[in-house]
């Protein structure tokens, strides 16, 4: 397939520190190319890949301290779509930013969200764009829009390359807790030190803030790292954030948000590291409570102390084994190939003929001689390696 990839410009592809999207575009794009696709990748120039880039801006948006960042963004879709027709399929991570431009071209468009759903904003955006069709990273980021007839095509988790995260079967002697993200009231690493000043571990804490979360991180943050054992990294880049999340006894992830996904849970595990999380959002679907650590339902420090002393009685392998099995790259781009596949296939069906060709006009010459019968039959070659991912 020739696929082209939108990638937000906020990072280079992969980030060089923070940067989840990114990070997961970066990881579908290697194993596109890997399996012979044709992918082109619209990012910055300093993004680093093996499918055909296409430079949009000169970095990541974020580290140079653009003033407008959406101009930017806008000149990429524009580019996008003026090449529309060299693409079998256009697959956008940069939100409804895409959708205007989508509807212009005949060339399909699939779009990832990889944010919260659940602003009063995004409701009345998407509530004018339903016929776009959308993939949801968790099937509980769907449902503060469960009333809105949206066009899902399929959840597809994020996945992460295995070889970045490399599995750690003991933890760090002496032990110690991470925390992992950003510093920002809805991620709560005010209540991670207070955990770890309770259960008397040091915490380690690798994190960025946003000039958004300034305010909050002065007031409540940044007066806590003077607890004894409380450790403040600053941002990491991904070698890091692997060896911190390695090393640790558990990661602490105490949400206050209804977390879309949540990468660095898969980040962890994936090294070994179990997860003491509160619930929300994607976090039960993705940390299997009791097996790969401990969601505390509760929502209380209280038993995310007692989580935590329990923490080193379950087993890292089992940690690996279920990112392995459920959060790779390879498991993500097999759900996102039968997405593909899925959307093509539909797409030759509206158009198709009476004599089972399509039409000339619709699809261009070089692909005017392809059969629903084949294209049919390389779909159910492949639909069915992911099978919760598509909407049936």
């Amino acid at each position: 397939m020739r696929i082209a990839q939108i990638a937000p410009l906020y990072e280079a592809v992969p980030p060089k520190l923070y940067g989840g999207t990114e990070r997961v575009v970066f990881a579908l794009v290697e194993e596109l190319v890997r399996r012979g696709h044709e992918v082109t990748l619209f990012a910055t120039a300093d993004s680093r890949t093996s499918a055909r880039l296409v430079p949009m801006a000169e970095g990541g948006l974020r580290l140079l301290g653009a003033k407008d960042p959406i101009a930017l963004h806008v000149a990429m879709l524009e580019e996008v779509y003026a090449r529309a027709d060299e693409f079998d399929i256009i697959h956008s991570h940069v939100d409804y930013l895409t959708f205007p431009f989508a509807r212009g071209v005949a060339t399909p468009t699939v779009t990832t969200l990889h944010g919260r759903l659940d602003l009063p904003e995004t409701r009345r955006v998407l509530s004018r764009f339903t016929d776009q069709r959308l993939v949801s990273i968790s099937w509980s980021q769907r449902q503060p829009l469960a009333d809105v007839p949206l066009r899902w095509v399929g959840t597809v988790y994020n996945g992460v390359r295995l070889e970045h995260f490399p599995f750690r079967p003991e933890p760090a002697n002496p032990p110690y807790l991470a925390f992992v993200g950003r510093i920002s009231p809805e991620k709560r690493p005010d209540w991670a030190i207070e955990v770890a000043r309770r259960v008397g571990l040091p915490l380690k804490i690798g994190a960025k803030i946003d000039p958004a979360d300034r305010e909050w991180a002065e007031a409540h943050f940044l007066p806590l790292l003077d607890t004894p054992g409380v450790e403040y990294l600053g941002e990491v880049d991904e070698r890091q954030k692997a060896e911190l999340l390695g090393g640790a006894l558990a990661l602490l992830f105490p949400i206050d948000w209804p977390e879309p996904f949540g990468l660095v849970l898969v980040e962890a595990m994936a090294c070994g590291t179990p997860v003491v999380a509160f619930p929300g959002g994607a976090v039960e679907e993705i940390v299997v409570d009791g097996v790969t650590g401990f969601v505390c339902r509760s929502r209380t420090l209280d038993e995310m102390v007692e989580a935590v002393r329990r923490v080193d009685r379950l087993d890292r392998a089992a940690c690996r084994r279920h990112v392995e099995r459920c959060f790779s790259s390879v498991a993500m781009t097999d759900a996102y190939e039968a997405i593909y596949r899925q959307v093509l296939l539909e797409q030759a069906s509206s158009l198709v003929g009476a004599d089972g060709h399509l039409p000339l006009a619709a699809v261009g010459e070089e692909h005017a001689t392809t059969q629903l019968g084949s294209l049919s039959g390389q779909f159910a070659a492949r639909a069915f390696t992911a099978p919760v991912a598509l909407d049936r």
